[in-house]
């Protein structure tokens, strides 16, 4: 724990401006990003008695280990600054509210030829319409299939509607009238684009117009004795209604607004979204936050405000925006909102009427997810301390492990072997530091041998980084070397941070192995300990016997799910490799020639076999492909053909002979050729 006034910087130093501060770890990890009208002013608030700070405020400046800051000329610079940081460093201690990313939209590809209509989740792409968030995706499902009666757009993926192009046949959906099958001109590219885009009206609220001229259709049809395309619009007209219904009128005069309410308590806080379009709530998403220090509501919507329409832009960002309370001060926030939708952003507080009784709704739906949120952390808290504690215990360590690192072996006979490092921190996954290894000293099966591959590996490179931030021991004065940070922009580094616990899957071989990797660099501060699957036994280093964890222990339970979690992931990257050799083909053989080019010339012959059969002078029209390549994919074919068929010269019977299936890296079928 280190001593905020030991890295404190005089008041002189810290200019009286607007800026973006960053605190960093011993690691030079960044843990927290602010930003202040003074710089001075608020950095001087962290540097106080640390008795009189918020509890997670005083573990942040415990934790930091040094602070700098960045001046910007204005507050709104300032808010764009802290906002790119927060996106880049993933600080720690930041304000971040999860499961963001996770709510599936009603996407429409205006960006292509044929828009398409289909559920979307994670970041948005430029020349996408985005309808939502929904709650779950079959919400989405059942909204599209009542609209496709009315506006039969395109539903299917790129493959279908390739493979339905080229048969000449549509889908099911083209058959019930539920698209109106593009990909077989049933209707020209700029008619399709046209329906898409009343889908998009429809969907973004401006639904009378749209029932109101159906129905007069519905009515000239009518007059006109055409009842079989009156009795269809009655039917989608009915659809819509239908759809309509889903999602009721909250607010008059078609509003277009974002709602946002608030549950808070001391140390965490639950965000709500109403996402209302056309008067009608067209979606709604909620997070959950830990409170870093003791912020006001005002600052929590601010950061909501920040993460909501940090990547957005244009009509993504409603006219109005109605917040239980106002960041202090309002004024670059709104300014930011502006220049993103490019038009005025209203930002206040509801004070009567319709939008105040829907504000309460969303407030009584904030509140319910921070009730349902801590049940569930509790329980979740409780247990993964337990485990720990028990972990601690087993292994007699000075203190709980809050960062474990798990390695697994996967190889298929001794083919393809690799390893694979899974971290978990606190007793949850950490899946953005996984990492994978392929075993490069030596071919085979080996176990134990590849096992104190990866951990020297992976340990070399703890120590590397370790020596460019300036923590390396000088082995000559035993004094740490100052030699200052290689990288400026704080990103983690991929193997600077250790663990307080390696875990090996496997027995006392494997253990020995891992503890004898970090005796020879040098590392004495690690513990190490293997999860033998037979008996789940736990073993450590220079132990003649297994420490037992009793079946019920949450401990053993952890180390279970760490080592599962290790073979998953080992596994996983094991069968990819393996994959990619056996779909490996005769063109891998062929110098020079990139993946770009073999698609192209399958793609231009229509298969191998008619690649096989075409002459020089076939192959040198495909674009790129030149004669020198050209002779020597012939020659590549002509080696992997396969041998003319043996033939019984006594009864004329063709001998299929079954040779055995070899597949290789183009380097292993070049040794086995030669």
């Amino acid at each position: 724990m280190a001593d905020p006034s030991s890295y404190r910087p005089k008041p002189g130093q810290i200019p009286d401006a607007p800026g973006v501060y960053k605190f960093r770890d011993e690691h030079r990890r960044v843990i927290y990003v602010g930003k202040a009208k003074s710089l001075r002013q608020r950095l001087a608030n962290y540097f106080q008695d640390l008795a009189g700070l918020h509890p997670r405020t005083r573990s942040m400046v415990t934790t930091a280990a040094s602070v700098e800051w960045t001046v910007v000329t204005t507050e709104v610079e300032a808010l764009q600054l802290e906002y790119s940081w927060i996106k880049e460093f993933d600080p720690r201690f930041n304000v971040k509210y999860r499961d963001d990313k996770s709510y599936p939209y009603l996407a429409v590809t205006m960006n292509e030829q044929f828009p398409r209509v289909q559920v979307m989740r994670g970041a948005k792409k430029k020349g996408v319409r985005y309808f939502g968030p929904y709650g779950h995706a079959w919400a989405i499902r059942d909204t599209v299939d009542l609209l496709l009666r009315a506006f039969p757009v395109r539903t299917c993926s790129a493959g279908v509607f390739k493979n339905a192009t080229r048969t000449g046949r549509p889908c099911l959906l083209g058959y019930i009238g539920k698209c109106s099958a593009p990909c077989v001109e049933r209707i020209t590219p700029e008619d399709h684009r046209e329906l898409a885009e009343d889908f998009c009206d429809f969907m973004a609220g401006r639904t009378g117009t749209y029932i109101r001229r159906l129905e007069r259709q519905m009515a000239d049809a009518a007059e006109d004795m055409e009842y079989e395309r009156a009795a269809r619009l009655r039917d989608d007209i009915d659809a819509l209604k239908k759809a309509m219904e889903k999602s009721a009128v909250v607010l008059a005069d078609a509003t277009d607004a974002d709602l946002i309410a608030l549950a808070e308590d001391e140390l965490e806080a639950a965000v709500q979204i109403f996402h209302v379009r056309g008067g009608r709530v067209r979606g709604q998403r909620g997070w959950v936050t830990d409170k870093v220090e003791a912020v006001t509501s005002g600052d929590l919507v601010e950061h909501a405000l920040q993460q909501l329409y940090g990547e957005e832009s244009g009509d993504a960002v409603p006219k109005e925006v109605l917040v239980p309370a106002l960041p202090d001060p309002t004024e670059p926030i709104q300014e930011w909102l502006t220049e993103r939708r490019g038009a005025n952003v209203s930002l206040r507080i509801p004070q009567r009427g319709d939008k105040k009784a829907l504000m309460e709704t969303v407030a009584r739906n904030a509140q319910q997810s921070l009730v349902l949120h801590k049940t569930k952390r509790a329980s979740d808290l409780t247990t993964r301390s337990r485990a720990l504690e028990e972990i601690a215990a087993a292994l007699e360590l000075d203190s709980v492990p809050l960062r474990i690192e798990c390695y697994d072996i996967s190889h298929l006979q001794g083919d393809d072997v690799v390893a694979s490092m899974v971290v978990f921190e606190d007793g949850l996954a950490r899946k953005s530091e996984y990492r994978r290894f392929q075993i490069k000293g030596f071919e085979g099966q080996d176990d134990v041998r590849s096992m104190h591959e990866v951990i020297t590996r992976r340990f070399k490179r703890y120590l590397a980084e370790k020596e460019k931030t300036g923590e390396w021991v000088d082995e000559e004065t035993g004094e740490i070397a100052d030699l200052g940070p290689t990288e400026e922009d704080g990103r983690p580094k991929r193997f600077a941070y250790p663990p307080q616990l390696v875990v090996v899957d496997g027995g006392q071989p494997q253990v020995a192995a891992a503890r004898r990797a970090l005796d020879e660099l040098g590392i004495d501060d690690i513990a190490v300990c293997g999860l033998a699957k037979r008996l789940e036994e736990v073993w450590v280093p220079e132990e003649d016997d297994p420490a037992i964890l009793p079946r019920t222990s949450e401990g053993l339970y952890l180390l279970q799910r760490v080592r599962d979690e290790a073979h998953r992931f080992a596994i996983t990257y094991q069968r990819t490799k393996r994959a990619k050799r056996f779909r490996a083909g005769p063109l891998d053989d062929v110098p020079g020639l990139g993946d770009a080019r073999k698609q192209t010339l399958i793609k231009h012959f229509g298969s191998v076999k008619k690649l096989r059969s075409a002459t020089i002078d076939q192959i040198c029209e495909v674009p790129g492909v030149g004669r020198k390549t050209a002779e020597a994919i012939v020659v590549a074919l002509a080696r992997a053909a396969p041998a003319a068929p043996a033939v019984n010269t006594a009864t004329g019977e063709i001998m299929e002979e079954e040779e055995p299936v070899t597949a290789g890296t183009s380097e292993e079928r070049r040794g086995q050729e030669t």
